[in-house]
């Protein structure tokens, strides 16, 4: 369990949303987690570096995985990690969808669901909100 300050800082640099799927938390009847990216389970720590805004969706989808064997690939690839990588170059957006532009976008999106058809309603009632689409 993360502290309340923790949970703070997080929800900030987040700019309040889940850094997988990029939903608002203002619209979410759920409160969103603070993830572990490297999971404790696998000798991930509490630092920063290794904490992530997560929807309840994405972080249950998510687990205690870092890497899938996908989409007929012979080595898993790596989901996407928001403390290292840009989410602007794994993915973009296709109206209310979201496209994977490489294999760990492409990876993240199956695994973590990010396109089922909840989502994507959801993201239309945050374009009436002006949430959507997110900022970079």
């Amino acid at each position: 369990m993360v502290s309340t300050e923790t949970r703070q800082i997080e929800i900030a640099r987040a700019g309040g949303r889940c850094e997988y799927c990029r939903m608002h938390h203002s619209l979410q009847g759920a409160t969103f987690h603070v993830e572990h990216v490297f999971p404790r389970s696998a000798g991930g720590s509490d630092d920063a570096e290794n904490l992530a805004l997560a929807c309840p969706s994405c972080n249950l989808h998510k687990s205690d995985r870092v890497a899938v064997a996908s989409l007929g690939w012979s080595e898993p690839i790596a989901l996407f990690n928001p403390r290292s990588h840009l989410w602007l170059d794994h993915f973009e957006w296709d109206e209310y969808a979201i496209a994977g532009k490489t294999p760990i976008g492409i990876a993240t999106i199956d695994a973590l669901h990010l396109n089922d058809e909840r989502r994507q309603k959801i993201r239309q009632a945050e374009r009436l909100f002006d949430l959507f689409p997110p900022e970079a």
